[in-house]
């Protein structure tokens, strides 16, 4: 059997001793605790971990949801950006004798926030068909409310395309969009 000294010399590590593994167990119980009652000072803490790569000592579990949180916070995200550009883009159709600058100028807003979202998270590109549906949902209910139109005289389903969506030439009466 391989003594103490021969794992150093071979880079074995050593293993923990009790009183480390009870230690660890602690500071983990702290962390999640912490986690609990103080979110900004777990963020700093769990920070400090992971830069100093002191992982076991780290809080994985919760570092991991909160990872999930924020992608399906960027989701949430282009789904908002999404549905503004479409009430806009179906108030402009739905009530012609209301438009002016303001909206054209709203539309090409939420079309350079949009574009920006998705430069910054590029694989949210392939998102795009499903946050269009979904958010094509809530662009009608805020459209009806704000138009005071009966939910049915919007398509059931988007009549946009994505392509038309995003593209700063276009708008649904086949008008040009000033640039």
């Amino acid at each position: 059997m391989p003594t103490l000294k021969d794992r150093e010399a071979a880079g074995t590590p050593r293993p923990p001793s009790r009183g480390a593994v009870a230690a660890a167990a602690r500071d983990d119980s702290d962390a999640k605790t912490l986690y609990e009652q103080d979110f900004f000072a777990w963020t700093n803490s769990q920070a400090a971990l992971l830069r100093s790569g002191r992982l076991a000592q780290a809080d994985i579990e919760h570092i991991a949801e909160e990872i999930e949180g924020m992608g399906k916070s960027e989701l949430r995200e282009l789904e908002n950006r999404l549905a503004a550009l479409l009430l806009h883009l179906l108030k402009w159709q739905f009530q012609p004798q209301r438009r002016g600058r303001g909206w054209e100028l709203a539309i090409r807003e939420q079309r350079r926030k949009l574009r920006r979202h998705i430069d910054q998270n590029p694989s949210l590109r392939s998102r795009l068909d499903q946050a269009m549906d979904d958010a094509y949902g809530d662009a009608i209910l805020t459209a009806a409310r704000e138009t005071d139109l009966p939910e049915e005289t919007f398509p059931p389903l988007c009549p946009y395309t994505v392509e038309q969506t995003l593209d700063d030439c276009w708008l649904p009466d086949g008008q040009s969009a000033i640039r």
